[in-house]
């Protein structure tokens, strides 16, 4: 029996139209805070996997600090004392955010109906591989720039880490999230935990509430030249069944991910649970600074919260504060130190 080439053409369609609508549709927000760290803490060897009494054991931990944080935010309790951290009785160091504003979520990352001791599962002692020769310049070279704030300039007379706004890191200036939370990969942090995903037939587009970074996922298409780079890299994606597959490489010397080169390839997988939960995998490789691959994985559940514009730029004291204060600190040191013949500190 034979069909006619228009009924022929017209099942094919049928059949084409029905594969591209099967794929699944991740657009939603999604809140990807969770208590279980990237790197697995050593008390917990190779082991993968923590009982649901030790998963408890963290979260009370958690629930605990963020009511002690609260406690210490109370706007009733007074000032602290000057320079303090806001702790009772501390002074000297100014600090940062006590536990009240920092939002890790409140449960460990639940992978298979199991938690999970850590983000990253290979290598097997779920912590990043020992770093190369060139990777640990990397890290020297980064911490060489940053001390303990003991209320002097240690760098004077230069250069120093404050010298200029273009020496401070990307996240200071609010250009990049820190913590990679933009990524690839993209790793929880401190606060502002939220993603949205826009999805269509030819991008997908992965917001993330830091810094309000998007990235813009091409589907089905090559990567672009070797000379075009990026902070973010450059996104390329397909369908392996109901899995979305992301490659990226073509980043900057720079990347989100902390001690990264331009030589980074992220291969990210996406696929829907269930529960509507997303599971999120990736792989990291840059053998200039890692000396194996390895690769990492936890859950994102949706959330019907929505994504605010992180304005950084428009409320970012911190930075021309930092950069006052060295100021002042610079010159106390060369008031301290006497006249010099010649040199000045790290710059206006």
């Amino acid at each position: 029996m034979t069909f006619p080439s228009q009924f022929l053409l017209a099942l094919c369609t049928i059949v084409v139209s029905a594969a591209a609508q099967a794929k699944p549709d991740f657009s939603g927000s999604y809140d990807i805070a969770t208590l279980t760290p990237l790197q697995r803490p050593q008390v917990f060897g190779e082991k993968l996997y923590m009982t649901p009494e030790e998963a408890k054991k963290i979260e009370a931990m958690a629930t605990a600090a963020r009511a002690e944080g609260q406690k210490d935010s109370d706007p009733n309790r007074g000032a602290p004392p000057a320079g303090g951290d806001g702790s009772p009785g501390a002074a000297g160091n100014v600090g940062g955010y006590n536990t009240f504003w920092i939002d890790n979520g409140e449960t460990a990352a639940l992978v298979d109906g199991k938690f999970r001791t850590s983000i990253i599962h290979e290598p097997n002692n779920g912590r990043q591989p020992q770093l190369t020769p060139n990777g640990m310049a990397r890290a020297q070279q980064f911490f060489s720039m940053f001390r303990e704030n003991e209320g002097e300039a240690w760098w004077y007379p230069g250069p120093g880490p404050w010298d200029n706004p273009e020496t401070t890191t990307l996240s200071d200036r609010c250009l990049l999230g820190f913590s990679s939370t933009a990524g690839p990969p993209i790793l929880p942090a401190l606060y502002n935990n939220l993603h949205r995903i826009v999805q269509t037939d030819t991008h997908v587009m992965i917001l993330s509430e830091m810094i309000h970074d998007a990235r813009i996922v091409r589907m089905n298409s090559g990567h672009l030249p070797q000379d075009v780079r990026s902070w973010l890299g450059d996104s390329i994606g397909w369908w392996e069944g109901d899995t979305l597959v992301v490659e990226t490489t073509n980043f900057r010397d720079t990347p989100a991910l902390y001690l990264a080169s331009e030589n980074l390839k992220v291969s990210e997988r996406f696929r829907k649970g269930n529960d509507g939960v997303l599971n999120y995998s990736f792989t990291v490789e840059d053998p200039t600074v890692w000396s194996t691959p390895w690769s990492g994985e936890y859950p994102w559940p949706k959330t019907e919260d929505r994504v605010f514009e992180y304005a950084c730029h428009e409320g970012n004291y911190a930075m021309g504060n930092m950069l006052r204060g060295a100021r002042i600190l610079e010159a106390d040191k060369a008031k301290a130190d006497g006249p010099k013949d010649s040199g000045a500190s790290g710059g206006e």
